[in-house]
């Protein structure tokens, strides 16, 4: 039996429970996917044992991103350049690979709700400075975007957060963010503002172009008070579960041989959960 985790502290919250057994049961595959909550403190040497644990690879959440990116004998480039893993996996020589999918969990996504997000070259507003963030603004580069601009209620973060990126990433401060809107394709909330439990974003859309595309990443409510906005007034939405599906494929075939897909089915079948929860 193949098996894979999610390792976290804490990690009961996780959604990749719900999404790694549905492929395994629909695949019929002899397969497991556990849970592991693990202390800062004890990271360094779970990740060195994973393969004697019978672990096939994992994925990482909060707050061992980083730590499984320099524990990793092989990061790949979004890795490398993101500065965080969330996904592990053992080669047969038994060396650790990682690598970085919430950039291609977003943009999948975000390619297959709006595919011309990009015309024109219009700027895109993204909105906070984490690890989303930074995995949001490697996916726009590598997907071409020519001009993005970055505000976080800490501007130095936001600074510090652009550095790595060259001068298509533009820092404005977050008082200005409503102007900015002005002339965008595309606005990306990155920060936990409309999460369940959090107070909406506050933003007005009214500089907004109608045909712009609004997108969110946080999916509990799967509507966030942003998207409601942006829908009210004719905008284009992209929430953020479909990330949450996407960023799990590449994970899921490293450890179990089978390329899944995102389906409406597992689309439905994990809102159930979130609805649940």
């Amino acid at each position: 039996m193949k098996r894979a985790c999610v390792i976290g502290w804490p990690v009961a919250h996780s959604r990749s429970p719900v999404i790694h057994r549905y492929w395994l049961k629909l695949h019929g595959l002899d397969g497991a996917y556990e849970m592991e909550a693990v202390r800062p403190e004890e990271i360094d040497g779970f990740l060195r044992s994973l393969g004697k644990r019978g672990y096939a690879g994992a994925n990482v959440t909060l707050p061992h991103k980083e730590a499984a990116l320099a524990a990793a004998d092989r990061p790949d480039e979004a890795a490398t350049t993101i500065g965080a893993a969330n996904t592990l996996w053992l080669d047969t020589k038994g060396l650790l690979h990682a690598s970085n999918t919430d950039a291609y969990g977003f943009m999948t996504h975000l390619a297959q709700e709006a595919p011309d997000w990009n015309k024109g070259q219009r700027p895109v507003l993204v909105l906070g400075a984490g690890g989303a963030a930074r995995a949001i603004l490697h996916g726009l580069i590598e997907a071409g975007a020519s001009k993005i601009l970055l505000a976080n209620r800490t501007e130095g973060r936001a600074k510090a957060l652009a550095e790595g990126f060259g001068k298509r990433v533009q820092v404005i401060a977050w008082e200005d963010r409503n102007q900015a809107l002005a002339g965008c394709g595309l606005l990306v909330n990155a920060t936990s503002f409309g999460m369940t439990g959090k107070p909406p974003l506050p933003i007005d859309l009214s500089a907004l172009p109608d045909d712009a595309t609004v997108a969110d990443i946080v999916y509990s409510p799967l509507e966030t008070p942003l998207l409601a906005a942006a829908k009210a007034r004719g905008n284009r939405t992209v929430d953020g579960l479909g990330m949450l599906l996407h960023q799990a494929v590449p994970g899921f075939e490293r450890w179990f041989g089978v390329r899944p897909e995102v389906t409406p089915e597992l689309r439905a079948h994990v809102a159930a959960h979130l609805g649940a929860s």
